[in-house]
Formats: C-alpha cells, structure tokens, sequence
C-alpha cells in the first residue's frame, strides 16, 4: 500500500484513501476521524481542504485506511455509528446497527402510540396511568431499546442479550447518552418475568451455510447465524412470547430479505393474530410481526 507524500493537505489525504481502494464517503469519514472530528462534520472538509494533516492525523490515517481496505466495518474503526438520531459507541463485541433496522423501530413507535395507557382497578371507577412495557430482545449495542427510550421517554424498556459483552457496550451507551433502559442477561425469554406491551427483536437470522457469511468476518458471528434456514431463533422468540404479552400486545421481528412469509406462517401457528410484514426503505419485507389475541 502507498502512502501519501508528508505532509499532505486534507484534500490530498482524502484522495490518497480513495486509491487506496475506498469510495468518497469513507474516505472522508476516516479523515474526519483521523483529525478528531465527528462524520457529521463533512462540510469542514471543503473548508479546510488545503488544510496540512497533521503528522499525528497522517499516521491515524494510514492505520485505519489499512483496516478499512481489509474489509473491517468502518464504525469499528471510528468507534461510532449513528442509528435513530443516536451516536452509539460500538466495537467488535456487537453488530454494527444497520440503517433497515430503523424500519423495526418506526413500526415499534407506531405500535406503541395506540397501546391502552390506563386499567382500571376494582377498587375505584377512576383510571390509573400504567406503564408501557417494552422487552428488547438480543439488544446488542441498545441501538432498539435505547432509540424506543428516546423517542418515547414514558416507556419501561428493558434489554436482554444472551452476551455479557454485548451488554457492557449497550449499558456504556444507555449512560453516556442518560436513558433509562435497564438491562439483563438472559437466553430470549427463559426467567423473564411479567407480560409487556410490546416485544421487540432483531435476533440472528442468516442461516449456517450461508455464503454472505464469509464477508462478515469482523462481527460477532452468534449475533449473525441461527441454525440451517436462520429461523431458530426467531421461532423459540415467536414460541415463547405469547405468554409474557399483555392481550392486543405486539411481538415484531427483523428477519431475512426473503423470510418474511416464513415468519408470517410461524407467527399465524403459534396463535399471533394480524400476522404482518414492513418493508425497508429498499422495498424489501425487512420486518414481520403479529398481535396476540385479546
């Protein structure tokens, strides 16, 4: 790998990654970076384009072209990756929050705005405000959990992942961004006590064997893989979460580009009613979900 000429200027660095093999965008997401500023600062780039790098920035800049070029996420090199107008800390212990997933969350908050806010009780004629429950499950980074907390402040939301390391990065971000998601280790729904609003995952779904797999090597492969078709563990989620669903509540699932009839039907036989499907902004059925009976 080349390097470029010392000192070079911001528009000379970013041209040298582009020869490196990366697009315009990384390029300059990784500039950024290596001079201290956010990626949403690209503006400051046409700016300070003959800008010098500083030496410092131009070893930072190698380093990270280097990691980029070899197929490593870039927020596993910046550290960052905006998600629902969140900047979330993430690194190799959780999946990079992708922008489909944002799909899962609009629906959720669609979902949550006509769920029931007040019970009655048996003493009085008055309602009572009662909490809306939500349960995350798998959460990784928090990137769900902590967009539904922010979007809908009123929300009792709680995060489960299977992975402790998982959950040191999403409480790390739950703290620096002061949301009041609680968190708890646990396998799906085994030892999860009480019935909650909404249910809410984007659980493994690549099957065993398949080849896109092989491009993934960076992220933590029990997060991606789920048994020979990918939908282990959707159907133990879809199995087990009637009983901890309040009646008219919602369990909605990420899934596979082209599993969304396959989790249509799972839902339909575990006794969902409404057994439904979203698509992402590609126009791919990205989400599946489905209520459970009143």
């Amino acid at each position: 790998m080349g390097t470029p000429q010392t000192p070079s200027t911001i528009a000379q660095a970013m041209g040298w990654a582009q020869t490196q093999g990366l697009d315009r965008l990384d390029a300059q997401l990784l500039v950024l970076h290596a001079v201290g500023r956010t990626d949403m600062e690209r503006a400051w780039l046409l700016a300070h384009d003959t800008d010098a790098l500083p030496d410092a920035a131009h070893a930072t800049l190698q380093a990270t072209v280097r990691r980029r070029a070899a197929g490593e996420p870039l927020a596993y090199i910046t550290g960052h990756k905006a998600f629902y107008g969140l900047d979330l800390c993430v690194d190799g212990r959780v999946l990079v929050p992708r922008p489909d997933t944002e799909t899962l969350v609009d629906w959720a908050l669609e979902v949550l705005a006509i769920a029931p806010t007040t019970a009655s009780t048996s003493t009085t004629t008055e309602p009572h405000t009662k909490p809306t429950r939500v349960l995350d499950l798998g959460t990784g980074s928090g990137a769900i959990a902590l967009a539904l907390q922010h979007s809908r402040p009123d929300l009792q939301v709680l995060a489960i992942d299977y992975s402790t390391d998982a959950l040191t990065v999403a409480q790390a971000n739950a703290l620096r961004l002061h949301l009041k998601v609680r968190f708890a280790q646990g396998n799906w729904l085994d030892g999860v006590q009480g019935c909650f609003d909404l249910i809410v995952s984007n659980p493994p779904y690549i099957a065993a064997l398949d080849p896109h797999l092989a491009a993934l090597t960076h992220e933590p492969r029990q997060a991606l893989a789920s048994g020979d078709h990918g939908l282990d563990d959707i159907g133990t989620i879809i199995a087990q979460a009637g009983r901890h669903l309040q009646p008219g509540g919602w369990l909605l699932l990420e899934h596979g580009y082209d599993q969304a009839s396959a989790v249509r039907a799972l839902l339909a036989d575990a006794g969902f009613a409404d057994a439904q499907s979203r698509r992402d902004l590609a126009g791919v059925e990205r989400c599946s979900g489905g209520r459970w009976p009143s």
